[in-house]
């Protein structure tokens, strides 16, 4: 966690072994599945490849890994329960 800019950072590494830092937004459950919702934390807000990247928490070998959501119907389904937390937050 970066103390300083109160941020809690993640690095990755994607499948051609390139590494980079998300921060995280937070943690939710969709169909007892967890999913992870982050923002490149190295990426300028204009750039436009800047958003929100949501990615399926699993256990492999009794570590958490993190997989893209490549189902279409699964990524609008958990993107859309992310939306709602979003504003179900802000209500409050």
């Amino acid at each position: 966690m970066d103390e300083d800019l109160g941020m809690d950072l993640l690095t990755i590494e994607d499948e051609n072994g390139d590494t980079f830092d998300l921060e995280v937004l937070g943690s939710f459950e969709v169909n007892d599945q967890e999913y992870l919702a982050a923002l490149p934390a190295d990426m300028e807000e204009t750039d436009p490849d800047y958003g929100i990247i949501l990615l399926r928490i699993e256990e492999e070998d009794g570590m958490e890994v993190y997989a893209s959501i490549d189902d279409d119907d699964e990524l609008d389904l958990v993107y859309e329960t992310y939306m709602q937390i979003l504003e179900s937050e802000e209500e409050e």
